[in-house]
């Protein structure tokens, strides 16, 4: 058998010890020793399949001094990240089938890992065009106003449900209720955004979607507004490992939405791990300059790409989950939800996978790779990998980059088209 590349000694999530041979991109073979271009040992490594981050938004265009596609994906690799899902909440919106088309090269030409391109859900949206154009999901679809997005009214999400659904798309929604003036610390945020009113939104929409409409809920924050959700669910690294009270009050760099909530909401959220179907960052940077102005005027969002993984790892480590669990929420179920090939350890796997050292550290903005420099979990406990391959190619070792494969994934409505 010809082999580009050989995992040796990798410890298999059943415990039993095997290598992995991979060629052209996938796992070819999984078992006794053959002879490859190229030779990894894992020995003193847990290899886990490359992640699934189906929530960031990557910037870049007019944007690019907040993040880039070439910096963006290079933090999510540094991460353990070989596929990312980027947000159509761009300037200008992804509403058209040209707009779709012209942020995919964008990613071709400067991405380090794979990518996918959602569609914007907006009245005025080209939505049948941008799913035959490739888009991955439609969403997030804003039921509230956010960063660069405008909220949707109920009879307005019903239509765009309805349609969405007719073309067999996913849909992706951000639930929130949005009241009171602006805030002006991180619990005037939380108020001004509620938990309960969250778990409202959330069964609103549900009862607004068709029934068997493929429907996910970005970044659910509270216990309450997972036990309301029907479809998946998806939480942040940032509501399970964060709470407003860590930070000082008006500390801009821990705005976000939906906001950061209280120590013990924080924690009730960890007793749904179970239930959560997707753990995704929402990586939304933002320049530490933009943030540096009074609370109510700082814009919502913080980076987390590339700190994900390694926030879960050490929480593995520490006996807190499980690394079945990990591996599941990160990369099996996000795969499967969009659509996509899982990466893993069997043959015909996508050949994505991430080697993670016994060492616990602990976060260094210092040592990230976002463009905006800066970390909302600076001082938490991580463990990053130490090399990342990325459709076979070990496109990140030891903190160097030795190539990129910027892979894109399209979406059901394209695959479906090119099939016919």
């Amino acid at each position: 058998m010809n082999a580009d590349l050989v995992l040796r000694n990798v410890t298999l999530p059943t415990g039993r010890r095997a290598d992995i041979v991979v060629a052209d991109g996938l796992v070819r073979h999984v078992g006794a020793a053959v002879r490859g271009e190229e030779t990894v040992d894992c020995t003193g490594y847990t290899c886990l399949p490359g992640a699934v981050d189906m929530h960031v938004h990557m910037r870049g265009g007019v944007q690019a001094g907040k993040e880039d596609w070439r910096t963006g994906t290079a933090s999510a690799v540094a991460g353990g990240v070989t596929v990312v899902v980027d947000q159509p909440n761009t300037v200008p919106p992804i509403t058209t089938p040209k707009l779709l088309r012209a942020r995919i090269r964008e990613a071709e030409e400067r991405a380090v890992c794979g990518f996918a391109v959602n569609a914007g859900v907006v009245p005025e949206a080209d939505l049948a065009g941008m799913r035959d154009a490739g888009a991955m999901a439609f969403g997030e679809t804003f039921a509230a106003p956010s960063s660069y997005g405008e909220g949707l009214d109920a009879e307005t999400l019903r239509e765009l449900f309805a349609r969405i659904h007719a073309l067999g798309g996913l849909v992706t929604v951000h639930a929130e209720e949005v009241s009171g003036q602006a805030p002006a610390t991180l619990a005037d945020h939380d108020l001004a955004r509620p938990g309960e009113g969250e778990a409202r939104a959330v069964q609103k929409i549900a009862g607004l979607a068709p029934a068997g409409m493929r429907l996910h809920f970005c970044h659910l924050s509270t216990a309450a507004s997972i036990e309301a959700a029907r479809g998946t669910v998806e939480a942040t690294p940032h509501h399970l490992f964060l709470s407003h009270g860590m930070f000082d009050p008006d500390d801009t760099r821990a705005r976000v939405n939906p906001p950061l909530r209280d120590e013990e909401t924080r924690r009730d959220l960890w007793s749904c791990w179970d239930r959560i179907d997707v753990v995704a960052s929402d990586h939304a940077p933002h320049t530490f300059s933009e943030k540096s102005v009074p609370f109510e005027t700082a814009p919502s969002g913080i980076p987390g790409v590339e700190t994900m993984v390694p926030l879960l790892m050490a929480a593995v480590q520490r006996g807190r989950i499980t690394l079945a669990s990990v591996i599941e929420k990160t990369s099996w179920k996000p795969a499967a939800i969009l659509g996509i090939p899982r990466a893993g350890f069997e043959p015909g796997d996508r050949a994505d996978f991430a080697l993670y050292p016994d060492e616990i550290t602990r976060i260094d903005a210092s040592h990230l790779h976002a463009k905006c420099g800066w970390s909302p979990f600076e001082g938490l406990e991580a463990v990053f990998p130490q090399e990342v391959i990325v459709g076979g190619t070990r496109v990140y070792v030891h903190g160097d980059y030795r190539e990129a494969r910027p892979l894109w994934y399209p979406g059901q409505g394209y695959l479906s088209r090119e099939n016919k």
